[in-house]
């Protein structure tokens, strides 16, 4: 276990910090589906090893009635029947933005994005990636515990 190498980075930018949020509250607003972004949030968040965002997202989906098969299989997708093509599209959208250095957002994994998503619903959906990744960011790279280790601390 590591320690946070700052306690509540979140209080000490409050203006971006309300801006993030702000953000994710047109987020909600967007027209795309709660369980599709907490996917999206969910698989961003396992790539980029943020325990925190795990089990926000992980939790949030559960508590959303989401079975635990698609959470268990979700770094699975691609080999996982359990997902729409919409959703499929937007995991593939998610991973390439989220590796875009070695990535570079091809054409391939853009077109199902096309496919599923009209030009408006691109555009909040890379929002939501570039959230969900800054948010990772913060909470892994301040070494942010999730609730679990807490409480297990206190104990």
């Amino acid at each position: 276990m590591f320690d946070p190498r700052i306690k509540d980075p979140l209080t000490l930018a409050p203006e971006a910090t309300a801006a993030m949020t702000a953000l994710e509250s047109s987020l909600a607003q967007s027209g795309l589906s709660h369980t599709l972004l907490e996917l999206v949030k969910l698989r961003i968040s396992q790539m980029n090893g943020c325990a925190f965002c795990i089990h926000m997202h992980s939790a949030d989906l559960r508590s959303h009635g989401e079975s635990e098969l698609r959470l268990a299989m979700l770094p699975a997708w691609r080999e996982a029947s359990l997902y729409s093509p919409r959703e499929r599209a937007a995991l593939g959208w998610a991973e390439s933005l989220t590796r875009l250095a070695d990535t570079h957002a091809p054409d391939a994994v853009y077109a199902p994005l096309a496919e599923q998503f009209n030009e408006s619903e691109q555009v909040w959906l890379t929002m939501a990636i570039g959230a969900i990744n800054t948010w990772n960011r913060l909470m892994a790279g301040f070494r942010q515990p999730h609730p679990e280790t807490e409480l297990r601390a206190a104990a």
